[in-house]
């Protein structure tokens, strides 16, 4: 969002001076951006448009709206706000839900094309690429550990047909990091040129800009950290200005298919966008501080947080920042990476790290059994799956989010009886502590709860 002003201004004594463009942040585009005044009303918060239709002053004369399967206003809203807090954005489209924003972006692609996605995945998206899209439009996909893999290797994956490459970075639930830009170099250097998404939901637009970094579509779902009330399923794709064909080959699917979400659900995760940078912060303030626990507890095989010091993705983690987590990050107190405990134990300065979303996996040591003990005894951390909510949550990716798929792959990408994801939500940082630790204790141990 820019503020229009003037080119100049006069002082007292009548001189003129050149004013300074001011861009506005990111918690103030997300509060403002298709969120004006109400101009029939002066509502300053968006009224609720359920009407299915609209009058028009005569044939193909009308306000903009038609029938609300092509258009509502407060999708429109909503749409205007996304595309204004993905930086780079130009262009946001609102589905019912993201598998639903999953579905229209493989139908773009057309009948017998090919995608290369990440090989950790989230479940639904894997399992709409092998059973259902696979099915439907001939559509094939190869999964490749786009972390590890050389140039050349992803470079022979690549077909004449390979329309589209698929990145979740972070990936779910292992938390594995994509270098974004240089997977857009590829990408740009085969004769195929396929289109580059990244599934930004664990990072939000907050934590990663990803269209900064050469992306060409950006999704969510909304239902996690931009509504971030665990009370809204919806999903939204994000395009930069360049891209604008694409766009109106969206559109037409989103109105043909009608995977619409409600007006009443834009208007929550419009409102839920509003608070994002408050929440994000606190959000990733907390993860860090349970992480850290977690590392330093000897009930726990493995942390995986790539903000922590000790991570060995800690590097690229800082370097995938948006500008404004940056500024965040930076301007946090030496304090934050020594947060106190619940126990005696002092942080070493070793354990340092930096706040990088809310979500934190661990091997706990043991197997299921003492994944589910964990999982029943914790107080604040409710077992169920989601992420993303204000309140803190827990689950088990073997058997819940990841049960899609196929015992011996999850067993290849990590996803064992003993892995247990965190989604750490935004209430006081010492009570989820001492949370994760009382857990461990009697899920490893046996102890009595305190």
């Amino acid at each position: 969002m820019t503020v229009s002003v003037p080119a100049t201004h006069t002082d007292g004594n009548g001189v003129s001076h050149p004013f300074k463009r001011h861009e506005h942040g990111f918690g103030t585009r997300a509060i403002h951006v298709g969120s004006e005044a109400n101009a029939e009303t002066g509502a300053v918060i968006p009224p609720i448009s359920l009407s299915t239709t609209y009058k028009q002053d005569s044939v193909g004369v009308h306000k903009g709206f038609e029938y609300s399967r092509s258009g509502n206003p407060n999708r429109d809203a909503l749409e205007s706000t996304l595309a204004s807090i993905e930086v780079g954005g130009a262009y946001a489209l609102a589905f019912s839900s993201g598998s639903a924003t999953t579905a229209t972006v493989l139908q773009s692609l057309g009948p017998n094309a090919h995608v290369l996605s990440v090989n950790d995945v989230y479940g639904g998206t894997f399992r709409y690429l092998k059973r259902v899209a696979s099915e439907t439009q001939g559509l094939e996909t190869t999964f490749l550990d786009l972390e590890k893999a050389s140039d050349d290797e992803i470079l022979a994956e690549i077909r004449p047909n390979t329309k589209l490459i698929w990145i979740e970075s972070p990936t779910n639930p292992t938390l594995r990091l994509v270098d974004v830009p240089r997977i857009v170099s590829l990408a740009r250097s085969h004769p195929s040129s396929p289109l580059v998404l990244i599934d930004n939901t664990f990072m939000s637009p907050f934590y990663a800009s990803p269209l900064l970094q050469g992306a060409d579509i950006v999704v969510h779902s909304l239902t996690k950290y931009i509504n971030g009330h665990s009370d809204v399923v919806m999903g939204a794709a994000i395009l930069p200005p360049h891209h604008s064909e694409l766009v109106e080959k969206l559109r037409f699917l989103q109105n043909a298919h009608g995977a619409i979400p409600s007006p009443y659900d834009c208007w929550l995760a419009q409102r839920g966008a509003k608070t994002l940078h408050l929440r994000m912060k606190q959000h990733g303030v907390n993860a860090l501080a349970v992480a850290k626990a977690l590392a330093r507890n000897p009930h726990v095989e493995e942390v995986i947080y790539p903000g922590l010091a000790s991570s060995p993705r800690h590097a690229l983690a800082r370097k995938t920042l948006s500008p404004h987590a940056r500024k965040f990050v930076d301007s946090l107190p030496s304090s934050v990476a020594s947060t106190p405990s619940s126990s005696s134990t002092d942080l070493s300065s070793e354990e340092g790290g930096f706040p990088f979303g809310g979500m934190v996996s661990f091997r706990i040591r043991g197997g299921f059994a003492e994944a589910n003990k964990f999982l029943s005894t914790t107080r604040l951390f409710t077992l169920a799956e989601s992420l993303g909510g204000v309140e803190s949550l827990a689950e088990h990716p073997a058997r819940m989010t990841h049960g899609s798929i196929p015992p011996a792959e999850r067993a290849l990408l990590g996803i064992g009886d003993n892995l247990i994801r965190l989604s750490v939500g935004v209430e006081e940082t010492e009570d989820l502590v001492h949370d994760v630790e009382q857990a461990l204790e009697i899920a490893v141990k046996g102890g009595k709860t305190a």
